[in-house]
């Protein structure tokens, strides 16, 4: 990274906006089918708590549907050690044969214009697999700093949960959340950005392709009814942020 994401101390806040981008089946598409892959792992790793495989596919979902992330059920109700999650599910998966760079992405990247806007990345995932999949879609250069779950944290949160939300704009130094941009794949996960008053929210949509939440298969799209109404716009193509977001690229 080309930033520490640390906090920002006796500092003058930065003027300029803050972009956030989602990792994981915001940067490639769902069609990679690695949410499938890692749905594979995660319900295995539950399955080492005793479980049979229904037991154990209704306790991922519950989980993911309680915190967000099936993990922050198992520290809290099962004394899983997470790194060790980590390197079994995360740190496992193939990646570098399942993703690779997209070079109309990357000038997307280039495209902002960094004197009026900062670049981080906001993920549920652990630092190590959030950099590596940076680095294979070779975007890294061009991302500031990451907001990532630290799984080194008794008490960590994810997205979205409202703390894990507050903690990003500490590490980032914001105080005005309606400065914030942020594109993410989950609709929760804007949702819950809209409620604390981000101000730009943009839902990434690949309606009609299939992932995996919770270890439950489904087709994005269809569990919700998808409006702009409520402020939040949808895309189902990362090149649209170019129209959508027009004020912070050099080459809208």
């Amino acid at each position: 990274m080309s930033a520490e994401t640390t906090s920002i101390e006796n500092k003058s806040e930065d003027a300029r906006v803050m972009v956030w981008w989602d990792i994981d089946n915001t940067l490639y598409s769902a069609n990679t089918k690695i949410s499938q892959a890692m749905g594979e792992k995660i319900g295995a790793y539950f399955m080492t708590l005793g479980l049979d495989a229904k037991e154990a596919a209704e306790l991922h979902l519950k989980y993911y549907t309680q915190y967000g992330l099936a993990l922050a059920g198992l520290v809290r109700h099962h004394n899983v050690d997470p790194i060790d999650f980590d390197k079994k599910c995360d740190g496992s998966l193939p990646l570098e044969s399942m993703i690779r760079p997209n070079v109309a992405l990357r000038q997307l990247f280039l495209d902002i214009d960094r004197s009026k806007a900062r670049v981080w990345a906001l993920t549920n995932a652990y630092r190590p697999h959030a950099e590596r999949v940076l680095k294979i879609l070779q975007l890294d250069d061009l991302v500031e700093g990451i907001v990532f779950c630290d799984y080194a944290e008794s008490d960590f949160t994810a997205k979205p949960e409202h703390t894990y939300y507050h903690k990003a704009l500490a590490k980032a130094g914001i105080t005005d959340p309606s400065k914030c941009y942020f594109v993410d794949d989950n609709r929760r996960n804007i949702d819950a950005a809209r409620e604390l008053g981000w101000g730009h929210c943009v839902h990434f949509c690949e309606a009609g392709l299939e992932n995996v939440e919770g270890g439950q298969v489904r087709k994005i799209g269809v569990d919700r009814e998808i409006s702009t109404s409520n402020g939040v716009e949808v895309v189902s193509d990362l090149q649209e942020l170019r129209t959508v977001w027009k004020e912070i690229f050099r080459n809208p």
